[in-house]
């Protein structure tokens, strides 16, 4: 059975940090570019970052290029999202799921998500 599980989110104030992990369980990730997404209430779901299988092609939405950083460890069978400079418009559920590196496209997957709220 395909598992997505994320963890690592929080309350941040703005200008602060979160790093946020997506473990797979029932496969192996490095199959497949993994991304995380995000949903705020009353808005679409957005694709935040994409990373390629073996971590040589990355995307990143512009609304957070030069402030978020994806990484993956195949060993671990986990990839990363770090979170800087965070916004309150950065608020929401982050999900990760397997996508599209062209495109930031949810191509499947989907975990329970994990709450990251910026306020002060």
């Amino acid at each position: 059975q395909l598992q997505f599980v994320e963890s690592g989110g929080g309350l941040v104030q703005p200008g602060g940090s979160l790093r946020l992990s997506c473990a797979a369980s029932g496969f192996r990730l490095d199959y497949y570019a993994i991304g995380w997404f995000r949903q705020a209430p009353g808005k679409e779901r957005e694709g935040v970052s994409c990373i390629s299988g073996t971590g040589g092609s990355i995307n990143y939405a512009d609304s957070v290029k030069g402030r978020f950083s994806i990484s993956r460890d195949n060993a671990l069978n986990t990839v990363y999202l770090q979170l800087n400079s965070l916004k309150p418009d950065d608020t929401g559920v982050y999900y990760c799921a397997a996508c599209s590196v062209l495109t930031l496209n949810l191509l499947f997957g989907w975990g329970q998500g994990t709450q990251v709220t910026v306020s002060s």
